[in-house]
C-alpha cells in the first residue's frame, strides 16, 4: 500500500514483451485526460484516500471491434475481423487488475466525501450552538466584570473620601503646632552663651588636661543640649513645613483620584446597564485593537492603595510630628537646667576624681604591663605550635604523595585515602586557626603598648589638670542666669 497522496503505478506479476512495433504509450495519450481528471497531490494531514497514478477514465479513441448485435451475425468470421487476424498480437492499455483497483478507488473516495460531509454539517450545527452560547456567556461575564468594577470604584471613592477628610484635619492641627515652635526656638539662645565661655576657658589647658573628661563632657553636652534643643527646633520647624508640603501634595492626589473614581464610576455604571436593546449602542470598528489602558486591575488598585496609603503615612506622620513637637517644647527647658546642675556637679567632684584618677592610671598601667608580657609569651606560643603543625602535614602529604604511584586498580579511593585527604584539611585549618590567632593576638599587643603609652602621658599632667580646674573653671561656672523664659510663651 503506498502512503496517502502518492499515486500508486500498475504492477503485472511477470515481464511482459512488446513487438518492435507498437501502438504509442499512454503517457503520449495523456493530454486528451488532462481536463476530466486532473492530479494535484494533496498533503497528508488533509487524510485524503488513496490515488492510483494511471487513473484515467475509458479511453477516447475507438477500437476497431464492431458494437455486437444480431446483425452482425450475418457478417463472417474474416469479414468482422479482418484487421485481428492479420495482426501477430493484440495491444490493450491496461490489466483486468488496474481496472479493479480503478473502480476500487473511486468508490472509496466517493464513501470518504459522504462521510466528511456528514461529519461537516454536524461539525457546523455544533460550532454554531457553541459559538451563540459562548457569546452569550461572553455578555454575561462581561456585564458581571462591570458590575464588581463599579463596586469596586465605588468602594475605592468612599475610602478616599473618608482619607481627605481626616487629612484636611490633620493639616490644621499641624499649622498651629508649627506656630508654637517658631516663638519657642527664638528663647534658647541666652543660655547657650554661658556654656560656650566656659569651654572658652578650658581650652587654655595644657597636654593631657585638653582629654575628654567628665567636666568636659559635661560642658560639651550641655553645648550640645543646648544646641541639640534648638537643631531639633529647627529641625522639626523644617519637617513641619515638610510634612505640611506632603499633606498638601498627599490632599492633591487624593482630590485628583477622588475626581478621576467619580467619572470612572459614572461610565462603568452606564456600561453596567447596556443590553443588547438599549439606545446610543453601535459599532465602533476597530476599537477593540486600540489600546488606550495605562494600568492594569493590579496596578489600578495599587494606585488607588498607594495614595490612600500615602496619605495615611503622611497623617501618621504628622500626628507623631505634632506629638514629638509637644513633648520637646515641654522637655528643652527642663533638660537644659538639669545639664548645668550636673556640669556644677562635675565641677565640685573634679578634684577628688582627679586623684582617685592618678591612682587608677598607675593601677591600669601595672596591669597593663603585666598584660604585655603575657601577650607577648603568648605570640610565641602560638608561633611554636604553628612550627609544630608542619612534620604531621609533610608525613599526611608525603603518605598521599606515595600512594599516588599505586598501579592500576589499586589507586582506590579507600577508606585510608579518605582519612589522609581530611587529615590534610584539617592541618591546613588548624594552622589557619592559629595564623589568625596570632594576627588578633599582635593586633592586642600594640593595643596594650599604646595604651601604655596614653597612661603614662595622662599621668604627667594630672597636676595641671587640678589646677585649671579648680581655680578658673569652677570659679566662673558658679552662677547662671534664670532660664525659666527657656520655656517661652507657649
Amino acid at each position: 500500500m503506498e502512503s496517502v497522496g502518492f499515486p500508486l503505478t500498475a504492477k503485472f506479476a511477470c515481464p511482459r514483451s512488446f513487438p518492435t512495433r507498437f501502438l504509442p504509450a499512454v503517457h503520449a495519450m495523456a493530454s486528451s485526460y488532462k481536463n476530466q481528471f486532473p492530479y494535484r497531490p494533496l498533503p497528508q494531514s488533509y487524510s485524503l484516500p488513496w490515488m492510483p497514478s494511471a487513473y484515467y477514465k475509458t479511453a477516447a479513441l475507438k477500437t476497431t471491434l464492431a458494437p455486437f448485435s444480431k446483425s452482425s451475425k450475418k457478417i463472417t468470421a474474416s469479414e468482422k475481423l479482418p484487421s485481428i487476424y492479420n495482426r501477430t498480437t493484440v495491444f490493450t492499455q491496461y490489466t483486468p487488475e488496474d481496472w479493479y483497483k480503478s473502480n476500487q478507488t473511486n468508490y472509496k473516495e466517493a464513501e470518504t466525501s459522504q462521510k466528511n460531509a456528514e461529519l461537516l454539517s454536524v461539525d457546523t450545527s455544533l460550532l454554531i450552538e457553541h459559538k451563540c452560547q459562548q457569546t452569550r456567556k461572553t455578555q454575561v461575564e462581561s456585564t458581571k466584570n462591570l458590575g464588581v468594577r463599579a463596586n469596586d470604584i465605588a468602594f475605592w471613592k468612599s475610602e478616599l473620601c473618608h482619607e481627605l477628610d481626616e487629612m484636611i484635619g490633620e493639616t490644621n492641627a499641624l499649622t498651629d503646632v508649627k506656630s508654637r515652635l517658631e516663638r519657642a526656638l527664638a528663647e534658647s539662645e541666652a543660655p547657650l552663651q554661658v556654656a560656650q565661655e566656659c569651654l572658652l576657658h578650658r581650652e587654655k589647658r595644657m597636654g593631657i588636661d585638653l582629654v575628654h573628661d567628665d567636666v568636659e563632657k559635661q560642658l560639651f553636652t550641655e553645648v550640645d543640649v543646648i544646641r541639640l534643643c534648638q537643631e531639633k527646633m529647627q529641625q522639626f520647624l523644617e519637617k513641619a513645613k515638610g510634612q505640611l508640603e506632603s499633606n498638601w501634595a498627599a490632599q492633591h492626589k487624593l482630590e485628583k483620584d477622588l475626581a478621576n473614581k467619580q467619572v470612572a464610576h459614572r461610565i462603568d455604571d452606564k456600561c453596567h446597564h447596556l443590553v443588547n436593546t438599549s439606545q446610543g449602542i453601535g459599532y465602533y470598528r476597530g476599537v477593540e485593537q486600540i489600546d488606550a489602558t495605562v494600568s492594569v486591575p493590579e496596578s489600578w488598585t495599587k494606585f488607588t492603595n498607594d495614595n490612600i496609603l500615602l496619605s495615611q503615612r503622611d497623617r501618621a506622620a504628622s500626628a507623631k510630628l505634632r506629638d514629638e513637637i509637644e513633648n520637646l517644647l515641654v522637655s528643652i527647658a527642663n533638660e537644659m537646667w538639669q545639664q548645668f546642675n550636673m556640669v556644677n556637679v562635675a565641677f565640685t567632684n573634679r578634684i577628688a576624681e582627679t586623684t582617685d584618677a592618678k591612682r587608677k592610671i598607675q593601677t591600669h598601667l601595672t596591669k597593663t604591663l603585666q598584660e604585655i608580657f603575657q601577650t607577648e609569651k603568648n605570640i610565641e606560643d602560638i608561633k611554636k605550635a604553628i612550627r609544630d603543625q608542619g612534620p604531621p602535614l609533610k608525613v599526611a602529604q608525603t603518605r598521599l604523595d606515595q600512594r599516588t604511584r599505586r598501579p592500576n586498580m589499586e589507586l582506590c579511593r579507600d577508606t585510608a585515602q579518605l582519612r589522609l585527604v581530611n587529615e590534610v584539611h584539617d592541618i591546613n585549618e588548624t594552622v589557619q586557626t592559629l595564623q589568625q590567632q596570632l594576627r588578633d593576638s599582635e593586633v592586642a599587643l600594640q593595643m596594650l603598648v599604646h595604651a601604655k603609652s596614653v597612661l603614662q602621658h595622662d599621668l604627667a599632667v594630672k597636676a595641671n589638670s587640678l589646677f585649671i580646674d579648680q581655680e578658673k573653671c569652677m570659679g566662673m561656672h558658679k552662677s547662671f542666669p534664670s532660664t525659666t523664659r527657656l520655656l517661652g510663651p507657649f
